[in-house]
C-alpha cells in the first residue's frame, strides 16, 4: 500500500459516517476496493486478532459486535500467508457453520478480496482457498467427526450453543499441525459448562465486548436495543456480552434444574397440559407445557410444546395436538386475559379437550414460589433439556420476573405442576408414555 492510499484512508476514517459514506461514493471502484479490502484499517479495535503467542483466543461479545467478520477475516488472512493450512470451521450445527460462516454476510465468500473468491464445494463441505489453503466444516452435534482429523487453526462458532464438551475436547486435541497452531472462539455466552471452563483455561486471551463498541452499526438499532433490552438477564447476555449467571433470589437456579434432568420417565399415573394463552394476537407466545404425575409420585416434565406468533386458532390447535399426542387427562388455561373466549377457542379445536379454566388470583411469581418449592424438594423432574422454559424460570425472583416480555412458558410450567402435585385430583391408572 502507498503512502498516498495510507493517507486517504486515514483521512476517511477521521470523518464522520456520513462524510465517509458520500466520499467513499465518489472515489472510482478500484479506490473502492482498495477500501473496503484494507479491512483492518476500519475494524474496530475488538476485531484485530491479539499480539504474543497464544493458543486459544475468545471474542466473548453481543450480537452485532463484529464476531462472525472478526473470525472470516482471521481465517481468510491465515490462509494467504499458510497455502498449506487445514483449517476447522465448527458451528453449533453444520447448517449454522455453512449458512454463517462460509456464506453469510459477513462469512469466508463475502470477505474475500478480488481475485481471491474460496470455492466453497457443498458435497465436501469445505473451502478451498486460493492459495491451497483448506478449511473443512464441522458440527458440535457430531463429536465424533473431529476424533483423528489435525489442522494447523480453528474458528469454532458460537461457542455457547454447543452440547456437551466432547466436540470441544476433540478439536483441541486435533489441533497439532504446524509450529504455531492456534484457535478463535466467537461467542455470544451462555452460562454452560463449556463456557465457564473455556474462561477458567489458563493462557485464553480474550476480547470482550458489547453491541454498541461496533461504530459501523446503525445508532438507531443499537438505541432502540437497548430501549429493549437494557437491564434484563437477556439484554446482558445478548448486547453486552456478559456471561449472565443465576439472578439474586431466583427461584430455579440452573444447577438445580440440571442435577434434576433424566433422560426418561417411568410409568405415569396422569398427564397434564398447561397452557398460558398470549395476551394478544401475534404477541407472546402460547406456553403449553406438558408434564406427569410418576408412579414414583414424582412430577415429570415431558415437552414444552409452546408456539408464538400465532392467532388463537392456531395456538388452540398446538394444545389439541399435543393433547393428542400425550394423551393428557386435563387442560389447565388460564382465562385472565381473554376470559370465556378462551374455552370458547379450544372447544372449537376439540369438542374432547379435557379443559379446566383457571383464574389467577395472585401475582406469577407467587403462584411460581410452591412450585419452585417441588424442585427443591426432588419432587420433579424435567426428561430432556427445554432452554427456552428453564431460561424463563431461572428469571423468576421473589420480587416478581426479571426476564424479557411474559414467562408463557413458565406460567404454564406452573399451571401443570400446581394441578399435579399441589391440588391433585383422583388418578388414573398407571400407562407408559
Amino acid at each position: 500500500m502507498t503512502p498516498k492510499t495510507d493517507a486517504l484512508l486515514a483521512r476517511l476514517l477521521a470523518l464522520t459516517p456520513a462524510e465517509r459514506a458520500e466520499l467513499v461514493r465518489a472515489l472510482r471502484p478500484a479506490e473502492q476496493r482498495e477500501f473496503v479490502e484494507r479491512w483492518w484499517f476500519w475494524a474496530h479495535r475488538g476485531q484485530l486478532a491479539p499480539p504474543g503467542d497464544w493458543h486459544v483466543w475468545l471474542i466473548r461479545a453481543g450480537r452485532g459486535f463484529g464476531k462472525t467478520r472478526a473470525g472470516a477475516e482471521w481465517v481468510s488472512a491465515l490462509a494467504r500467508a499458510h497455502p498449506d493450512a487445514r483449517i476447522a470451521l465448527v458451528g453449533a450445527t453444520l447448517d449454522e457453520a455453512r449458512r454463517v460462516m462460509v456464506l453469510g454476510e459477513s462469512g469466508l465468500v463475502r470477505v474475500a478480496r478480488q481475485g481471491e473468491a474460496p470455492a466453497w464445494r457443498a458435497s465436501h463441505n469445505e473451502v478451498h482457498f486460493a492459495s491451497g489453503a483448506i478449511a473443512q466444516l464441522y458440527s458440535a452435534e457430531a463429536p465424533e467427526s473431529l476424533r483423528g482429523p489435525e489442522h494447523h487453526f480453528a474458528w469454532a462458532d458460537e461457542l455457547g450453543k454447543w452440547r456437551g464438551e466432547a466436540a470441544w475436547d476433540n478439536l483441541l486435541l486435533g489441533l497439532r499441525l504446524g509450529e504455531r497452531p492456534r484457535a478463535l472462539v466467537t461467542t455470544t455466552p451462555r452460562p454452560t459448562a463449556l463456557m465457564r471452563r473455556l474462561l477458567a483455561m489458563p493462557g485464553l486471551v480474550e476480547t470482550h465486548g458489547a453491541t454498541r463498541d461496533n461504530p459501523h452499526l446503525p445508532r438507531s438499532f443499537v438505541e432502540a436495543a437497548e430501549r429493549l433490552y437494557a437491564g434484563t438477564a437477556l439484554g446482558r447476555q445478548e448486547l453486552a456480552g456478559e456471561l449472565v449467571e443465576d439472578l439474586a433470589g431466583a427461584l430455579w437456579t440452573r444447577a438445580g434444574i440440571e442435577a434434576c434432568r433424566v433422560a426418561a420417565a417411568p410409568g405415569v399415573k396422569r398427564v397434564v397440559i398447561g397452557v398460558d394463552p398470549p395476551g394478544s394476537a401475534g404477541g407472546d407466545a402460547c406456553g403449553i407445557v406438558v408434564a406427569a404425575l410418576g408412579e414414583d409420585g414424582r412430577g415429570y416434565v415431558l415437552a414444552d410444546a409452546s408456539v408464538a406468533g400465532l392467532a388463537p386458532e392456531g395456538w388452540a390447535r398446538a394444545v389439541a395436538t399435543a393433547t393428542a399426542r400425550f394423551r393428557a387427562d386435563r387442560v389447565v388455561a388460564e382465562k385472565n386475559h381473554g376470559g370465556e373466549m378462551v374455552g370458547a377457542v379450544l372447544r372449537a379445536a376439540s369438542h374432547r379437550l379435557p379443559l379446566q379454566l383457571v383464574h389467577a388470583s395472585h401475582g406469577k411469581h407467587v403462584r411460581a414460589e410452591p412450585v419452585s418449592m417441588l424442585y427443591g424438594e426432588g419432587k420433579v423432574a424435567h426428561v430432556g433439556r427445554f432452554e427456552a422454559l428453564e431460561d424463563q424460570m431461572c428469571a423468576f425472583t421473589a420480587e416478581g420476573y426479571a426476564g424479557r416480555g411474559s414467562p408463557d412458558r413458565a406460567d404454564a410450567l406452573v399451571w401443570a405442576l400446581t394441578a399435579l402435585l399441589l391440588r391433585r385430583g383422583g388418578e388414573a391408572g398407571v400407562r407408559r408414555v
